[in-house]
């Protein structure tokens, strides 16, 4: 009886790493095109040229697990007045006219079995381009981190003796 149970254990232990592992081939490190969305939008612009602090269009960040795609009432409170005449404002106030969401693509991408929480790392400092990279000179925002657990495991252990936010390695963290 025992050694079925260490065989089912090993086989239900295989087939988790083998879930794992197949998420992360779906990952596209190094690319350097982003996927297409349905408004152009200019990370370059917007955080680059016009300094707006990432945390204005992704609030969420600061207080939640996650950063938030902003709503369309976000992009029109400056677009009722800025830039009209531009036709990807005139597609995101044709959004705003019908009430509807942009339907953007998801452009960063962890395993389904990871649970990332920005607002922890928001609130200890950890800049936005820390883990996607030099978002404010990118046109189109591309996934520019593998986000793959051994490049968190690399920060986490850098940031283990932090005076204030000290990381941890606790698995379940970042697996519950």
């Amino acid at each position: 009886m025992t050694r079925i149970i260490a065989t089912l254990l090993v086989l239900a232990t295989l087939a988790g790493a083998s879930v794992a592992l197949s998420q992360s081939f779906n990952v596209r490190l190094g690319a350097s095109k982003g996927p297409q969305q349905p408004i152009a939008f200019s990370h370059k612009i917007h955080a680059g040229t016009n300094q707006m602090d990432c945390l204005y269009c992704h609030y969420g960040a600061a207080n939640s697990q996650w950063a938030n795609i902003p709503a369309v009432s976000t992009c029109m409170g400056c677009h009722k007045f800025t830039a009209t005449d531009r036709p990807e404002v005139q597609k995101l106030a044709g959004y705003w006219e019908r009430g509807e969401q942009i339907p953007w693509v998801k452009v960063h991408q962890v395993p389904d079995h990871v649970k990332f929480n920005h607002k922890r790392h928001v609130r200890a400092g950890v800049a936005c381009q820390t883990c996607h990279g030099p978002v404010q000179e990118m046109d189109v925002v591309y996934q520019y981190s593998s986000l793959k657990m051994g490049w968190c495991v690399t920060c986490h252990r850098q940031n283990l003796d932090h005076p204030v936010y000290p990381t941890t390695m606790d698995c379940l963290v970042c697996h519950h």
